[in-house]
């Protein structure tokens, strides 16, 4: 059966049907996956969406039910430093919390920004902004987060990264 299927990846290679051979392996595996009857209709539904429109449903279900669908990120031991904590930390640190400080006076451009990079609606944005000091946005890796700084101060506000 193995050499079977060698044989024909091996004749569709030489034939230029590689993609069509494992494209329909994928397929094959797909139509495998066990789907509950009372979730067939919304899986049907769902197929015939495009990526934008699932992008768009994701953070509707994220806002709604208030969750996030990023996926959890273990955190990994640091290993043994060369004997200076504060050297090792400072080195490691890969990852920041944005918080805004103050708005300034451009008070909408900020909660414009702000509903642009959290991905709340307006009222959440401007009750962030409100709030302010408040954190934006946690674990943002270093230059995104930068650049988000950069964004926020060019608009007026004061922004710091923790």
């Amino acid at each position: 059966m193995k050499e079977e299927k060698k044989d024909s990846k091996a004749s569709a290679k030489k034939t230029g049907k590689v993609e069509k051979t494992e494209q329909t392996e994928k397929t094959e595996k797909k139509d495998k996956v066990a789907i509950p009857g009372k979730f067939k209709q919304l899986v049907e539904e769902i197929e015939k969406m495009s990526v934008l429109e699932l992008s768009e449903l994701v953070k509707v279900l994220e806002d709604k039910f208030g969750v996030s669908a990023a996926a959890p990120v273990a955190q990994v031991a640091a290993p043994a430093g060369s004997g200076d904590g504060a050297n090792d930390q400072a080195a490691e640190k890969t990852s920041f919390n944005l918080e805004l400080t103050s708005p300034g006076d451009s008070k909408i451009a900020i909660i414009k920004l702000v509903n642009e990079i959290t991905g709340l609606g307006l009222k959440g944005a401007k009750d962030l902004v409100d709030g302010a000091p408040k954190v934006i946005k946690e674990n943002v890796a270093k230059e995104e987060a930068e650049e988000l700084k950069k964004k926020l101060e060019e608009a007026g506000a004061a922004v710091e990264l923790k």
